[in-house]
């Protein structure tokens, strides 16, 4: 495997039919679905939720998300979604993520979000000490 930021973490996920096309191949929305799963979960392995992070009155709304697709998962495949923060910004973060088959030998997909950091009316503010630790 290539470079791949620190710490990071592992998400699996069966792939379900509902999840998939009339081919069975998984609808390309829903790798945006894999991502959300895989950040909450790099965000839990750390010790806290997303919901205690919004109880502290910061959010992390999405401002940017992209997906770069290369090879099809289809129903009842077993992948892997491997996620870390790539960038802190003074009121933003930047998370990556990779999607692999089962063996980890073939990359499905690649992506990244951008998250503003953001208070309960809305406006920017800087990253919080809280948060950091999840780095």
């Amino acid at each position: 495997m290539h470079d791949f930021p620190v710490p990071d973490s592992w998400l699996t996920h069966r792939v379900s039919y509902g999840e998939t096309d009339t081919m069975g191949v998984v609808y390309y929305a829903e790798y945006f679905h894999f991502f959300e799963r895989a950040r909450n979960e790099y965000i839990r392995a750390r010790g806290m939720s997303y919901a205690d992070v919004e109880r502290q009155g910061i959010f992390l709304p999405v401002r940017d998300a992209q997906c770069r697709y290369r090879s099809p998962a289809h129903y009842d495949d077993l992948i892997w979604v491997h996620t870390a923060i790539a960038e802190w910004r003074r009121a933003s973060l930047v998370f990556l993520y990779e999607i692999l088959s089962e063996d980890k030998c073939r990359v499905l997909a690649t992506g990244s979000t951008q998250h503003a950091v953001i208070n309960a009316q809305g406006r920017p503010v800087a990253v919080p000490d809280f948060l950091k630790f999840i780095a």
